[in-house]
């Protein structure tokens, strides 16, 4: 009972040790962009999908590229026929039971069908190397998703970080009047604005720590792994002082279309359907094949009939000699049966062909024609929506471009904003400190320059997702 108790005892430790190491573990989690990322692509469905699709594009790839080599088939069979049936050997029916044996082999090979066979090859190998490229625009998607939500999170903490040292500012104002408002050196409506301005400052802490753990559930969500309360997110280094993207629009458009993996998509679809229609044209073509085979048989009941030995036997037939009947001899063999050995049989049987095959396509109910016809009209659908993609991200990184630059013009006006307010505020802190200036004046002073730094937090990020979004579009991530 003992020895129960204390295996018990140890197996309880144990747990609770990696309850403990689990709960450890999560409180300090720790993520960088790069390992976000990576959660995100190893676990988004749509990645998992067009790997999926991608993989099934290459087998049939490999398919199409079987079709261009010879079809080889062995056949071997082996049988008892009970009963009147047909000996394989001497082609004549027998009563009795025959085993019998067939083999085989056959080949062909196709010479020529106007490249039908080579050009479908072809189709399906552009169609899996733009199922490749789906695949990574979907890990494109991913990470470009992941950067924008993880730098909303810090956008949010750092606004919730300013929200909670404009409190603390407001705060100590409050505990300096309540200490007035005690001794009766303020008038007590200063100081319950002041305790209602911090409140309201409160209130903004209150809402921006949501804020902050909405934008981490939504990145959890793109990492597609449970909610984590203690999550924490490494910074991502950033300059100083914001300088204006250094590109063009002409410019990130010349290099989407070289980078970009919906781009590549786009074209290599439209390949594939040209190599599409050129191998529904070779069905309207004739056939050349070249075919052979080889084969032999066995029969259990093969025999051979071998004279074991003459006689003179007297016939119904005779001569006159004299006027007497003389009988007529003939000579008579006795046989005996065979059978023929396995080995003979397999070198006997053996046989083999070859033939030259053209097959002419005359009338097959306009199934070739119809083909070709679905193959002109998807080459003509996939030229249309290679251009109408690149139509639309000509058109896109235009609207980006002009969102960064209203971002970075905004950011620059807000920063001055917050210097300018920055002055005004230490000016009516000292006026209101020395009881020059009403509450309600310093509050208006401090509502804008508290307003400005808000502003110029969400203005920053704003700037620094549209330069994402424009590195993005370049095939930089």
């Amino acid at each position: 009972m003992k020895k129960k108790n204390l295996i018990l005892l140890l197996l309880f430790y144990v747990l609770l040790n990696a309850v403990n190491a689990q709960d450890t573990s999560v409180a300090n989690e720790t993520f960088t962009l790069q390992q976000c990322i990576e959660i995100a692509i190893k676990n988004n469905l749509q990645v998992r999908q067009s790997e999926f699709q991608s993989e099934s594009e290459k087998v049939n790839w490999q398919r199409a590229k079987g079709n261009m080599l010879p079809s080889v088939n062995a056949f071997v069979s082996h049988g008892i026929s009970q009963g009147r049936s047909i000996d394989p050997f001497s082609n004549g029916y027998v009563d009795q039971n025959v085993g019998f044996a067939n083999y085989g082999l056959n080949a062909d090979v196709n010479l020529w069908n106007g490249f039908g066979i080579r050009n479908n090859a072809q189709s399906n190998q552009l169609s899996y190397e733009a199922a490749r490229m789906d695949w990574q625009q979907q890990k494109d998607n991913a990470t470009i998703n992941v950067i924008l939500a993880y730098l909303l999170v810090l956008e949010n903490q750092e606004q919730l970080s300013a929200a909670k040292q404009q409190a603390e500012v407001t705060r100590k104002q409050a505990e300096r009047l309540e200490i007035m408002n005690r001794e009766g050196a303020t008038a007590p409506a200063t100081y319950y604005d002041m305790k209602g301005q911090l409140a309201a400052d409160e209130l903004l802490v209150v809402n921006f720590s949501n804020d902050v753990e909405t934008a981490k559930l939504n990145l959890l969500q793109l990492m597609n792994i449970p909610y984590l309360p203690n999550m924490q997110l490494k910074k991502i280094n950033e300059a100083t002082t914001l300088v204006m993207y250094n590109a063009n629009p002409e410019q990130i458009y010349q290099q989407a279309l070289q980078n970009l993996a919906l781009v590549k998509a786009a074209d290599l679809r439209s390949e594939s359907a040209e190599k599409g229609v050129k191998a529904a044209r070779g069905l309207l073509l004739p056939t050349l094949s070249l075919s052979g085979s080889l084969g032999t048989n066995y029969s259990s009941v093969a025999s051979l009939s071998l004279a074991t030995a003459t006689a003179d036997i007297a016939t119904n037939n005779y001569v006159l000699i004299n006027n007497e009947k003389v009988p007529v001899y003939a000579p008579q063999s006795s046989f005996s049966n065979q059978k023929i050995g396995y080995g003979d049989q397999w070198k006997n049987n053996f046989n083999s062909s070859i033939s030259v095959n053209l097959s002419i396509p005359i009338l097959n109910s306009l199934i070739a024609r119809s083909r070709l016809n679905q193959a002109k009209i998807l080459e003509k659908r996939t030229e249309f929506e290679a251009s109408t993609t690149k139509i639309q991200l000509r058109q896109n990184i235009e609207q980006a471009y002009v969102n960064m630059t209203t971002a970075f013009e905004r950011y620059q006006k807000l920063e001055e904003q917050v210097k300018d307010f920055t002055e005004s505020f230490r000016a009516a802190e000292i006026r209101f400190n020395e009881g020059a200036s009403t509450s309600v004046d310093y509050q208006i002073v401090k509502n804008n320059l508290d307003r400005a730094k808000i502003n110029l937090i969400a203005a920053k990020y704003d700037y620094a997702l549209r330069v994402q979004i424009l590195d993005f579009y370049q095939g930089k991530l």
